[in-house]
């Protein structure tokens, strides 16, 4: 994939991932995470893992959604605080805010997705 391809493929999954639509952003994730090679991989990588994280909230799957927490953070700590021109401190921290009510719950308790307060990939901030 050459590198106008790369970042168009970047820009469409993380409109895909703001629209909550996680399973279209995780295959376009994906296809950028198989055309990477070396430490960029770990970038995708997470970005799949937190598609497919909030995928399982939404879905009820809430034990899959806390399993993914800890490996999309150790995947996208390497590119904090901002990587490809998104925000990933910010990203990282609505992620944890999110994620917390699943990560504490007891033992069959049901928790509602977020789906006005859900995390967002935002463009980083220069200056």
């Amino acid at each position: 994939m050459e590198s106008a391809e790369h970042e168009a493929a970047l820009r469409a999954g993380v409109e895909l991932f703001d629209a909550g639509r996680y399973l279209a952003a995780h295959e376009l994730f994906e296809e950028l995470w198989e055309d990477t090679q070396g430490p960029q991989s770990d970038f995708f990588k997470g970005l799949i893992q937190a598609a497919i994280a909030l995928h399982h909230f939404e879905q009820g799957n809430l034990e899959g959604a806390a399993k993914l927490h800890g490996s999309l953070r150790a995947c996208l700590a390497g590119y904090l605080p901002a990587h490809a021109g998104l925000d990933l401190a910010r990203f990282l921290t609505d992620m944890q805010a999110c994620l917390r009510p699943v990560l504490r719950r007891s033992p069959g308790e049901n928790v509602p997705f977020p789906h006005a307060d859900r995390p967002r990939l935002r463009p980083a901030t220069t200056g």
